[in-house]
């Protein structure tokens, strides 16, 4: 993995905005309505050509496919595994958190708000599947849909430049949240289920030539969902789940591993976010290189200074959200330049690659920011990397 040796580098979470035709071809295959598998597959290889192009253009280093070919970040692994059985229920992690609780009628507003936004896109998508429980043993069948990710990704890569390239996948502990265990006598029994199935996924990103990234947005969110738990329970419930994924991470090279948390897009009132400070040690135990956080929106820029006390070990970078998914407003290259800047003084310049909060596209879901905003966004995290390389090297 490399290191900004001689400048800032540059990168992003994953998730990019989607093109609305797109979006809609990848709402009907989730539903499982009629569509021509053919021309799918095409428009999936161009939006990917295309996605990789916006980020050579806007100056990204460390590039990835923008996940256009998934429905989202998470429902994508639900094609992928056997074992799962539909019900008749609502997603059981939909349920109340700390903060829809706290500001119960701002939440409802801007549920109204987004469906009007979106129209008739979140109308359609109301018809969601139903929810999928584990009913039988898990196992890994998206072998086909993930070789085509990667030649998809490595194919527009060709003769473009940039640094290195990534591909997303999630972690064992947020399948465990989606799916409910109606099959394995414990926790730790379907985490390693999970585990080894997705460590299929893991290990062919990595032999494909490209930097995995785990995202595991529930290391950071559990504590918002579980409102009775105590800080305490959640460090326990995280400090499992860190040893289930390090088993599924096993061999591979950690120099070759990237890991993701976040209190997912989630543009709305946030005060009861986990706080770095009580997590950030059970998240460096993580077999992984670097780790991807928020530190750009306003919950969440203070969180730098936890870096003089919290020593990154000599082996590992951080890479800090310098702008976010969650503000509208377009941050000014100077502000940019700030922030990564903080962070070069406290780890040194070199473990320092510049991020973004969150995903700025989670497949048309009225939640996020604007295409044309996003785009401005890694723009101006370009610029502001330039800002901090002058001064810096």
């Amino acid at each position: 993995m490399h290191r900004s040796t001689s400048r800032v580098l540059t990168t992003h979470t994953g998730s990019l905005p989607r093109p609305p035709d797109l979006v809609a071809m990848l709402n009907a295959k989730e539903l499982g309505e009629p569509y021509d598998a053919t021309a799918f597959g095409a428009r999936v290889e161009r939006a990917i050509s295309e996605v990789v192009q916006q980020q050579v253009d806007a100056g990204i280093d460390v590039i990835g496919d923008g996940e256009h070919s998934k429905f989202n970040w998470m429902a994508y692994a639900r094609a992928r595994l056997t074992g799962l059985e539909e019900i008749d229920s609502p997603v059981r992690f939909r349920g109340a958190t700390r903060d829809t609780i706290e500001f119960a009628d701002a939440y409802e507003d801007l549920k109204v708000m987004h469906a009007a936004r979106s129209g008739a896109l979140v109308a359609k998508r109301t018809a969601r599947p139903k929810a999928l429980v584990c009913a039988a043993a898990i196992r890994y069948i998206g072998h086909d849909e993930l070789r085509t990710d990667l030649a998809n990704l490595k194919h527009s890569l060709a003769g473009k430049k940039h640094e290195e390239a990534f591909v997303t996948a999630i972690s064992p502990s947020n399948l465990e949240l989606y799916y409910e265990n109606k099959h394995y006598n414990s926790d730790e029994e379907y985490l390693e289920a999970l585990g080894e199935a997705m460590r299929v996924e893991y290990l062919a990103i990595v032999e494909a030539g490209f930097l995995l990234q785990i995202d595991d947005p529930r290391m950071a969110t559990h504590y918002n969902r579980a409102v009775n738990s105590t800080i305490e329970d959640c460090r326990k419930f995280i400090a499992l789940r860190v040893e289930a994924l390090n088993h599924a991470l096993r061999g591979i090279p950690q120099d070759k591993i990237r890991f993701h948390t976040c209190y997912s897009t989630n543009i709305a009132p946030r005060v009861h976010d986990f706080e770095l400070r009580h997590f950030a040690d059970l998240m460096l135990q993580v077999r992984a290189a670097a780790y991807l956080v928020e530190a750009a929106n306003p919950r969440h820029e203070h969180e730098w200074a936890i870096w003089q006390d919290t020593k990154l070990p000599d082996d590992k970078i951080v890479v800090p959200g310098v702008v976010s998914h969650c503000v509208h407003l377009v941050e000014h290259p100077e502000l940019v330049a700030q922030r990564i800047m903080r962070f070069a003084d406290v780890v040194g310049r070199e473990r320092v690659i510049a991020g973004t909060d969150c995903g700025f596209g989670t497949s048309g879901a009225g939640d996020e920011v604007h295409p044309q905003v996003a785009w401005a966004k890694l723009r101006a995290l370009v610029a502001g990397a330039r800002l901090a390389s002058q001064r810096l090297f």
